[in-house]
This record gives structure tokens, C-alpha cells and sequence, in this order.
């Protein structure tokens, strides 16, 4: 199976609101909510891909003609690759019935634990997605990060103690969740946290712990004063705020900001290897890649991810070996051109 093989068999059972595009670029979804799309005129989805398409990278040969190194060390472990797939909830509502979230997972975190890379797994009103993604990742031998939405605290808690007992190397919160409607309404209140609250959630995880949803400096040093171990800047695929910043955008202020005192990771609109080495030349330690894992799963279950990695994985060595970086940490701000 190839990856045209798998946008193939996807379109073929993925719904009407995902049209499986060639390039996951958030136009054919724009403004699909509930779905795949982003919010309001859905503008930010689109914007994340396009100003990674607007960095290019510099051609460099004229150096070593040695093997390329892609691995990654994070947390104590190490990772072929430097990218992640990310955390997807509700995928029976916003693609289609071949999967529910617990299937899905399963697929997920097994599939990229052999790959190499580990899964983000998703969370959600029914407690048998977290349940159902802590025993995948207990199956995985740890190798998965649970991601737990901003529920209020004694929600959290509970949830806290059923992941740490998959034994999951780093934990998640997806903060930027805080925007969507069912948090909203929840008793007693749920979504954004102070840092006080940040910080005994960070306690109770009792692994490294990930806070996902950062998207400015001020944010980035808040997760670093609550004990973060790392944050992802994200804006949820552009799914709960308009007219967002792509990520693109604001990366290389957060790692001035926080890089080296913590490690940053990036999503939003990366869709390719060379896409991962620019995030990584702008200073990010890895990324995180949603939407087109779920194009893989649904388009060839564990064979579709593991063709999708490979695919990655192979555009990003190329890259790395034309552009002179023989390892991740050979990747820097000059190999990188902006306008």
C-alpha cells in the first residue's frame, strides 16, 4: 500500500465533511463546524498550512556525504522520528462510523508504537475513550500520550489516576479546548485554567507533563511557571478561535521565549517532511500531525499509519540531506528562508 492507496480507500468511507484532499490544507473543510474544518469563516486552518508553505529551505550539498540521522530523544525515550501524531476526539461525528474513538485508538497508538513515534491519544464526554486509549497505550508498553481536555478539577483527577495507571511516559492537557461548547456548559465549570490550577494538574500527572494550546509568550512562561515539561503550540487546527495567528507565525517568539528551559513542540498545518524540518530549523524539539492520521486509519487501518510515517520520515531525511543537517541537532535557523 502506497499513500495515494490510502487518500483512495479513505475517500471511500470518511463522510462528506473531510473531502480527503490531496494536501490536508483546510479549504475544503473551511468553515465545516461540526467536522474536520475550522471556526468561523475558517480562515485559520488555511492560514496555518499556507505560511509554512511560504518558508523555504536552503539547498546546501557541499558537505559530508554521510548517513542521516532523523531520531529523537524526548523524556527518556527515543523515537525514529520527530513528529507525533496528535490527539483526534469524535471521529464517528466529524468523519464517519467505520471507526468510533476507542477503535480508533487502538489502531492509532499500536500502529505508531511500531512505526517508531508515539500517539497523542484524544478524550471526551464518554469516559470509555480515555478508559479504551489507557489500555492501548498500557498494551504499548507506555508508549503514548494520553491528552486530557480542561475538565474542572475533580474530573481531572479521576481521569489523572485511570492514564498514570497505563504507565504512559508524559502526559497532556489540550488547553486550548477550553473554547469547545460541552466544556463550556459543564458543571461546575471547566475550561481555562489559572496557573495555580495548571500547576497541581501538572502534579497529579506525575510524568512529564505536555501543555497543548500555547500561542503566545506570555502563555509559554505561565506553563513554564506551572511545571510544565513541554507545550505544544497549537491553536486546535483553527477549531476554536477565528482569525488566529498560524503557528508558523508565532513558534520562533515562543522558543526564544521558553526553548531550551523546556521543549516545544508545533502542530497546525505541517503536512510534509520538509514542512517538519522547517519547524524544527525555527526551534521546535518536534511536531505533531493530526488530521492526515486520521486519513491514514481510516484509508488503511495500521498498514495506512505505518505508510504515512514512512512517507514522512523519507521526505524529512531527503531534506535534511540536502540542506546539510546529518541530525536533528544539525538543523538551524539558516537553513531556513523567509521572506
Amino acid at each position: 500500500m502506497n499513500y495515494e492507496d490510502v487518500l483512495r480507500e479513505a475517500r471511500g468511507c470518511i463522510g462528506d465533511s473531510c473531502k480527503v484532499c490531496g494536501i490536508c490544507n483546510g479549504v475544503g473543510c473551511r468553515n465545516r463546524i461540526p467536522g474536520p474544518g475550522a471556526k468561523g469563516v475558517g480562515d485559520t486552518a488555511i492560514r496555518n498550512y499556507q505560511k509554512w508553505q511560504e518558508i523555504r529551505v536552503n539547498m546546501d550539498t557541499l558537505h559530508a556525504n554521510v548517513p542521516v540521522d532523523t531520531s529523537l530523544e524526548l523524556f527518556g525515550k527515543k523515537f525514529r522520528f520527530p513528529f507525533f501524531a496528535g490527539p483526534v476526539g469524535a471521529v464517528n461525528m466529524h468523519y464517519s462510523d467505520k471507526y468510533d474513538d476507542l477503535a480508533y485508538n487502538n489502531v492509532l497508538v499500536d500502529a505508531c508504537a511500531k512505526a517508531g513515534i508515539v500517539a497523542f491519544t484524544g478524550d471526551g464526554m464518554n469516559a470509555k475513550v480515555v478508559e479504551s486509549a489507557a489500555a492501548a497505550i498500557k498494551e504499548a508498553n507506555g508508549m503514548g500520550v494520553p491528552t486530557i481536555k480542561p475538565w474542572n478539577l475533580e474530573t481531572i483527577q479521576g481521569k489523572m489516576e485511570l492514564v498514570k495507571k497505563a504507565g504512559a511516559f508524559a502526559i497532556a492537557m489540550d488547553v486550548d479546548a477550553a473554547g469547545l461548547p460541552f466544556l463550556k456548559n459543564m458543571e461546575p465549570p471547566a475550561g481555562s485554567k489559572t496557573v495555580d490550577e495548571l500547576r497541581q494538574i501538572a502534579e497529579m500527572a506525575g510524568v512529564p507533563f505536555i501543555v497543548k494550546g500555547i500561542m503566545t509568550e506570555k502563555a509559554a512562561r505561565k506553563a513554564e511557571e506551572a511545571g510544565a515539561a513541554a507545550i505544544v503550540v497549537s491553536n486546535h487546527g483553527g477549531r476554536v478561535l477565528d482569525q488566529c495567528p498560524a503557528t508558523a507565525e508565532v513558534l520562533p517568539g515562543i522558543v526564544e521565549a521558553v526553548g531550551g528551559r523546556m521543549k516545544v513542540l508545533v502542530d497546525g498545518g505541517i503536512r510534509s517532511g520538509v514542512d517538519i524540518f522547517k519547524a524544527l530549523a525555527l526551534g521546535a524539539d518536534g511536531v505533531v500531525i493530526a488530521r492526515p492520521f486520521v486519513t491514514a486509519v481510516y484509508g488503511g487501518g495500521a498498514e495506512g499509519v505505518q505508510c504515512y510515517v514512512e512517507k514522512l520520515g523519507a521526505e524529512l531525511a531527503d531534506t535534511m540531506a540536502m540542506c546539510g543537517a546529518s541530525t536533528l541537532n544539525e538543523i538551524s535557523r539558516e537553513m531556513v528562508w523567509r521572506s
